[in-house]
């Protein structure tokens, strides 16, 4: 059941406008320059933390699925380990936390990302 920092890195470089950010900031990645995926690590051992819709969402994870509270991020935000996550619902977190931050840039800025595919 275990995923990895690659399949993480696969859906991830799949979403419009997508890009990996590098130290000295953290290993992340970024739309329209705001963080919806953060592995945090080169060794990535924590799994990839990312956003939910709100604090009650992240709690409903936390208590469902096995996410962790996050340390130093919103209470929006969780952490998803690799070996309590499937790769449906690691793609899954992953959109919703690409779409959540996408619709909190300004228009134009996300009038100049490419469409999101439906899946």
């Amino acid at each position: 059941m275990s995923v990895t920092r690659d399949q993480v890195d696969a859906i991830c470089s799949a979403l419009p406008g997508a890009v990996l950010a590098h130290p000295p900031e953290l290993i992340s990645w970024k739309v329209g320059g705001k963080m919806f995926a953060c592995v945090g690590s080169q060794d990535d051992s924590d799994g990839v933390s990312v956003k939910t819709p709100d604090a009650e969402a992240a709690r409903m994870l936390i208590e469902t699925m096995g996410a962790i509270k996050a340390r130093y991020f919103h209470a929006s935000w969780v952490p998803l380990p690799h070996d309590r996550v499937t790769l449906e619902e690691l793609r899954h977190r992953l959109i919703v936390s690409y779409d959540l931050v996408r619709a909190s840039l300004k228009k134009s800025e996300r009038d100049a990302l490419p469409p999101r595919e439906e899946a």
